[in-house]
């Protein structure tokens, strides 16, 4: 037998080949795996070329590495068979690789095919060599050159099934796996050529016809270098491509979501939630069906978020959104309009269903949040709207709920209303009016009306008590309580609160300059005011601004405001106290006061309410009353002042009772800053005829 041997360099070429061709072929059947449609079959093509190639080219460099003692050639016709059967064994295994599943039973019979594939490539290319007389093979390394093609072949589809898709390690791993799957190649190459004997006659009929051997090699690395690359290369671009464009998709969604979506709750927001109404409202036309709207607004959520400040307030209405969520039924839209404002789109096949609806929503929103450190309690108002009885447009039955809405809060709230047209009309008068409150800020339409208080029973004069007045345009001389309860369901009564503060500290120190520095001047606080985080601020800037003594100031706070969180209200009224500022309890023996919490009030002063004394007469129940109030603010040390007082009998019964002063009609009416003096001179005249009646 002729003694062969092998080129060592070209051997480490072939074994470089080898492991790069097995990594091309990972590679391309990830790319096939993620890929589909007119792509996939493409990457498929492409990919059988580069691995079948690749797989050929580690062979054929392998051959070129074998040399005998005589001249040796390829057939080119059974070269380039060689080079088919290895482009559709690859094609076999890229198809086996890129299915959803690869059971043992189809990896074991795809392993067998292509393995004898490659077997069958390495000994056609054996053929070309044309060899007179043909090569003999050993059997038993012939057959386990077969069963290694075999074995390694299951091994790479096992390996390019496991590595198919991207992850962060996979080029680590694919790398790791194509060292093993170019190693078994070689192994299986090299067992097959030492299964090879050829007789010491031996002539290659191809040495002269066939591919010069000289250059045939350099020729083979190169192409199949290129090949690599443009492979690599252009599936390195495609995973760039792909990445980025998942990465557009991703943005595109985040914007979409944007678009479509509160920032702060993930509900659909005013946008979408017109696109699902216009959807409903087309559904409905097609069934002539009915669908119901709830307009839902949260009862005491700007105080919350005013006391608390705004990152409370996100907090409570991520929870709002979570609760309804759970409630509505799947199919059913909630959205957040903005601020605390919800809207819930029901399918329904009676109004019966959306009352049920509304109910549980009062019901759940009346729990208390589990927010940290606090547990704020809200309730809600809800108005409803039907299609298409109260609305054949989205538009007409947003404006519809919520005026439902509205009528459902001036009837106490924590409640829900159904439409009717008669509430569109009051509507649009309290938005009229909230216009033209904004407008009277604006163009400086509010005054203050002064009313005198006395030291029991005719005097001297010990201060004011500062009561708002708006004088409107249109309507002329309004009393409070024609706009103030429009003020503070629209948030304008702290502004409104702010100028009464300020205005009064003005006029204060205008009236102390002029000689009457023994004055003070009251000033009511609403729950809302007693509840926003900066007025204590406020009362510091406008006793700054004016340069007013803080005890010329008293705050009147009645005893329901003050008990409404107590906690809260002590911790500001201690605030305020600390300032210098007088505290006043209002409208005292109305409301429900917790006595503890009242031994711990900062007050100075208990004003017995009008109700008390607009029948008080000796012996009866009201006097009683008015006794335990005085004995009980006598006992904490508390001045204590009589509103209301209209007639001389009132006066006298008063003073005999022990209040410190009083303050009423008989006394003196509410006046402008500008007419008090005159009408305290008037009032002095009279103080000679109270004396001779006593």
């Amino acid at each position: 037998m002729l003694v062969s041997s092998h080129n060592q360099l070209l051997v480490i070429c072939s074994i470089i080949v080898a492991i790069l061709a097995a990594y091309t072929a990972l590679n391309m059947a990830s790319r096939v795996s993620n890929s589909s449609g007119k792509a996939a079959v493409l990457w498929l093509v492409g990919g059988s070329f580069a691995m079948g190639f690749g797989i050929w080219s580690m062979h054929f460099i392998g051959m070129l590495a074998f040399s005998l003692p005589i001249a040796l050639g390829y057939d080119v016709s059974l070269t380039l068979f060689s080079l088919l059967v290895a482009i559709v064994s690859s094609a076999l295994a890229l198809y086996f690789v890129c299915q959803e599943t690869l059971p043992y039973r189809r990896l074991i019979l795809g392993g067998v095919l292509m393995g004898l594939g490659i077997a069958c490539m390495h000994y056609t290319g054996m053929e070309a060599m044309l060899m007179t007389p043909r090569i003999i093979y050993v059997p038993w390394i012939f057959i386990l050159s077969i069963l290694i093609a075999i074995f390694s072949s299951v091994a790479a589809l096992w390996l390019a099934f496991r590595l198919r898709q991207e992850c962060k390690r996979a080029t680590f791993s694919r790398m790791g796996a194509a060292l093993v799957m170019g190693c078994a190649i070689v192994g299986m190459h090299y067992t097959g050529m030492a299964a090879s004997k050829f007789p010491l006659n031996s002539v290659c009929s191809a040495s002269n016809s066939g591919i010069d051997t000289k250059w045939l090699a350099v020729l083979v690395i190169t192409v199949s270098l290129a090949v690599f690359a443009i492979a690599l290369i252009v599936s390195m671009l495609d995973v760039r491509t792909a990445k980025l464009a998942s990465s557009l998709d991703l943005a595109n969604s985040e914007l979409l979501k944007l678009a479509w979506h509160d920032h702060l709750t993930g509900l659909p927001n005013r946008t979408l939630l017109n696109d699902r109404l216009d959807q409903l409202i087309r559904r409905a036309e097609r069934k002539r069906g009915e669908f119901a709207l709830l307009f839902m607004d949260l009862d005491g959520f700007k105080a919350i978020n005013d006391m608390h400040g705004h990152h409370v307030g996100d907090l409570l209405l991520k929870e709002v959104a979570q609760r309804l969520l759970e409630i509505k039924r799947e199919g059913n839209t909630a959205a957040r309009l903005g601020g605390d404002e919800f809207v819930v789109l029901m399918e329904q096949d009676s109004p019966e269903q959306s009352a049920a609806l509304a109910q549980r929503l009062i019901d759940t929103m009346a729990q208390p949040f589990q927010l940290p450190n606090i547990q704020p309690q809200i309730s809600a108002s809800i108005g409803i709207a039907i299609y298409p009885h109260d609305g054949d447009t989205g538009h007409q039955l947003m404006v519809n709920a919520d005026a439902a809405m509205y009528h459902a809060k001036k009837q106490g709230r924590n409640g829900y209303c159904f439409f009717e047209p008669a509430m569109n009309v009051d509507v649009h008068l309290q938005m009229q009016l909230q216009q033209h409150l904004r407008q009277a800020i604006q163009n400086n339409e509010l005054v203050l009306y002064y009313q005198p208080k006395w030291v029991a029973p005719m005097g001297p004069m010990t201060g004011v008590e500062a009561l708002l007045r708006w004088q409107s345009p249109e309507h002329g001389l309004l009393m409070p309580d024609r706009f103030l309860p429009q003020a503070e369901r629209s948030g304008l009564i702290v502004l409104i609160g702010n100028w009464v503060i300020n205005e009064a500290c003005r006029q204060m120190k205008v009236w102390a300059e002029q000689g009457h520095s023994d004055w003070s001047v009251a000033v009511n606080l609403s729950a809302v005011q007693l509840e926003h985080i900066s007025l204590v601020e406020v009362v510091r800037g406008a006793l700054e601004q004016h340069q007013l003594a803080p005890r010329k100031l008293v705050l009147e706070v009645t005893e329901s405001t003050a008990m409404q969180d107590a906690e809260a209200s002590l911790k500001v009224l201690n605030q305020l106290s600390d300032l210098g500022v007088f505290i006043s309890i209002d409208d005292f023996g109305t409301g429900y006061s917790s006595l503890l919490y009242l031994k711990h009030l900062p007050a100075k002063e208990l004003k017995i309410d009008r109700g008390f004394i607009t029948e008080l007469a000796p012996g009866n129940d009201d006097e009683a009353i008015i006794k335990a109030i005085i004995a009980l603010g006598k006992t904490l040390g508390m001045k204590i002042v009589a509103e209301g007082v209209e007639t001389h009998a009132q006066q006298t019964l008063l003073t005999g009772l022990g209040c410190d002063t009083l303050q009423g009609y008989l006394l003196g009416k509410p006046v402008p800053a500008d007419a008090l003096l005159s009408m305290i001179s008037s009032q002095n005249q009279n103080k000679a005829q109270f004396e001779y009646l006593l």
